[in-house]
């Protein structure tokens, strides 16, 4: 039999499927004839759809040397190359490829691909589209396309490449996959939901996409599906680190943070499963692993990893670390900047102030804010609300859409629509309320919407955004400029406002509230993902000192509470004393604060929210001063309120006046009284509405002139 006769009957085999009888034919030719291009390429590609790259590589590459300019062969040998992750040589070999044969869609869509997974977005997308107008219903390269688009984070075209591919092929169910995760993109959840189903009914085994089909339930708030969602993921595939970090997410959501330490750690060391874990350490207070995990924050920010700042602050008050962990997390996310909307001002009659969150709903920072946007001067600001997130139906949500000039339920909109609707609006000052929160508004602000944009009150600390011009702060909680990468903008007192109208009720007995009748209280309603070990121990010692004395906290969750206790035993202290607080309505949460007799504050992490709660209530809140902008905020209020000796410098200076308070009676007494008539600068909102309204006016002024 002639080697051509082989030949052909390998190539038959090779098509239907049949590899390793197609081998052993291409073998049997180049026994015969060792310089035969046509074998020797074919085994290599026989070899290489049998997972033997790198034999498969040395195959094709002796091809080569038979016939160096063959384009197909180039293509293939590329191919392989990029199947072995040596993405810069299979970049060269298929622009090889591409000189042999200009304009070939199957190289351009290929080499898109590597360009795409280098980072060199713009780049993979134009060999797309080159591909694309080639060959118009180029399905790959249409899936493709909507995928770089994505990555440059253009959503709402990724969906229209995504579309386009499953009118061709509508059994497409890697279309069907990606069309959902840029739904998810767009926050659309039920939308993107919905794809990743059809999605699973053509492919049911797709671990990928049961994990994106958890990430819709997670927007959808659907957490315990979501958790199932992510345990099939991980019945396909159990190495999968993503999905059980993101199970984590859901658990944690769910407050079964056992579980998802759990799960996090299962994950790896995957920088969102590691902030995972940071989080529900110390929910659990098991401090033992949050020391653990505290030890390795500096290195991996040093490295240029994304540790999510917020996690951060609970951990260490370095602000040199703070700030460059801010800051990798926004280099991390934008590999440029897009062009700036408004890079002028405009002509109005009233400035026109915008606050942009996704927290208008029954949370701190909408608490805060909402006597404050009912007290702007209206005749010099007009004042708009941006929403971002979802509509909860509080009483809050109600309050603040009626306080607002106008108010933008954006929600559903891609981020540049959002910057767009800003634009068009013409707003002077748009003011950022989340900072690095959850549902963060940084793809939004890129764009540079408006002339100015600050950040406040939601975040404690510097953004790393070069798209922020200011921050707005008080000296007490931002005295070192170097800190953060905006221009401060310092309010004459606290940068923190209050809400005025807060009803106090009457007051539950001792015995209803679980308290002793008689001896001290030591309180602190912060969330327990704030205590620390050492001040823990320091709260232990006063309750050693002090007979008879109670720990008043806020109820956390099993697990925690029960570590709480085992580590007052450990030091020695009745577990009986710490008091377990339950979640109350705020009018009776404001009148129980009478039953204590002093809030202890925590750090790194002041109280914030919740010392401002004491201090309206007329409890004396005792704090350390940290040394950054989050271990500052109950300085600043307590300067604000009146009450500067409540502040210390150190440890030992708050575990001594703490003691030196639970032992007389009448200086308590007389700080209670400073704090009844509730007239202190904290608690002005006319005073601090006017002073905000300056620090706007002179931002637009500075940056206009």
């Amino acid at each position: 039999m002639n080697t051509q006769t082989l030949i052909d009957q390998a190539v038959t085999l090779h098509r239907s499927g049949n590899l390793p009888d197609a081998e052993r034919l291409y073998r049997q030719v180049l026994a015969a004839d060792p310089r035969d291009f046509t074998a020797r390429h074919l085994l290599g590609v026989a070899m290489a759809q049998q997972g033997r790259g790198d034999d498969a590589l040395k195959e094709i590459a002796a091809a080569l040397d038979l016939r160096p300019g063959d384009a197909d062969a180039l293509l293939n040998h590329a191919n392989i190359l990029k199947t072995l992750g040596r993405t810069d040589e299979a970049l060269t070999g298929f622009t090889r490829a591409l000189d042999g044969r200009p304009g070939w869609p199957q190289a351009l869509n290929n080499r898109g691909t590597v360009l795409q997974s280098l980072g060199r977005f713009d780049e993979g997308l134009a060999d797309y589209d080159a591909a694309l107008a080639a060959t118009p219903d180029y399905v790959e390269a249409l899936n493709n396309r909507g995928s770089v688009l994505q990555d440059l984070k253009r959503p709402a075209e990724a969906l229209a490449a995504y579309d386009r591919a499953l009118q061709l092929a509508p059994q497409y169910s890697s279309a069907f996959n990606n069309r959902g995760s840029a739904l998810l993109d767009l926050r659309r959840f039920a939308d993107a939901l919905g794809c990743f189903d059809r999605a699973l009914a053509l492919r049911p085994d797709d671990a990928e996409a049961f994990n994106n089909r958890g990430n819709a339930l997670q927007g959808l708030m659907r957490y315990d599906e979501a958790v199932t969602s992510y345990n099939r993921a991980l019945a396909l595939r159990p190495d999968y680190p993503e999905a059980q970090s993101n199970r984590g997410g859901s658990l944690q959501q769910l407050k079964r943070h056992e579980e998802a330490l759990a799960s996090f750690e299962q994950a790896g060391g995957q920088p969102h499963a590691f902030a995972g874990a940071a989080m529900a350490a110390l929910n659990l207070c098991d401090w033992k692993r949050a020391a653990v995990i505290g030890a390795q924050m500096p290195a991996r920010i040093a490295a240029g990893e994304a540790v999510p700042p917020w996690v951060l602050l609970g951990y260490s008050s370095e602000e040199a670390l703070q700030l460059q962990c801010a800051r990798n997390v926004i280099q991390s996310r934008f590999a440029n900047f897009p062009l700036a909307m408004a890079k002028g001002g405009y002509r109005h009659d009233r400035l026109r102030l915008a606050y942009i969150s996704s927290d208008f709903v029954h949370h701190p920072v909408a608490a805060q804010i909402a006597q404050l946007i009912e007290t702007h001067d209206r005749e010099r600001f007009e004042v708009l609300g941006i929403s971002t997130g979802p509509d909860d139906g509080s009483a809050q949500r109600r309050r603040l859409t009626s306080a607002f000039d106008q108010f933008h339920d954006v929600k559903d909109y891609p981020s540049r629509a959002v910057a767009v609707m800003v634009r068009g609006l013409e707003v002077d000052v748009l003011v950022d309320l989340n900072g690095h929160t959850q549902g963060d508004n940084f793809d939004i602000l890129s764009h540079r919407p408006a002339p100015v944009q600050a950040t406040w009150l939601g975040y404690a600390g510097t953004t790393g955004a070069p798209f922020i011009d200011c921050l707005i702060a008080d000296r007490v909680v931002a005295p070192n400029a170097e800190a953060f990468s905006e221009k401060l903008a310092y309010l004459p007192n606290c940068f923190f406002p209050t809400d005025t109208s807060n009803a106090i009720g009457t007051p539950p007995s001792r015995a209803k509230a679980g308290l002793p009748e008689n001896g001290f209280v030591f309180c602190s309603f912060n969330n327990n993902w704030k205590f620390t070990a050492p001040v823990f121990a320091v709260w232990m010692r006063l309750l050693e000192q002090v007979p008879g004395s109670v720990l008043w906290l806020k109820k956390p969750g099993d697990a925690a509470a029960e570590n709480l206790r085992r580590a007052a035993h450990e030091q020695g202290i009745d577990s009986q004393r710490l008091v377990f607080a339950a979640v109350a309505p705020l009018d009776v949460h404001f009148a129980r604060h009478a039953l204590a007799d002093l809030f202890l504050d925590t750090l790194p992490y002041n109280a914030h929210a919740t010392a401002c709660d004491a201090l309206w209530a007329g409890l004396p809140v005792l704090t350390c001063k940290g040394t950054a902008y989050a271990g500052r905020v109950a300085a600043s209020m307590l300067h604000a309120a009146g009450l500067p000796e409540l502040v210390t410098e150190n440890a030992q200076d708050y575990e001594n006046l703490a003691l030196e308070l639970a032992q007389d009676p009448a200086r308590l007494k007389s700080l209670r009284e400073k704090l009844a008539g509730r007239n202190s600068a904290l608690f002005d909102t006319p005073r601090f509405a006017r002073d905000i309204e300056a620090l706007f006016s002179g931002m637009l002024a500075a940056k206009t002139s």
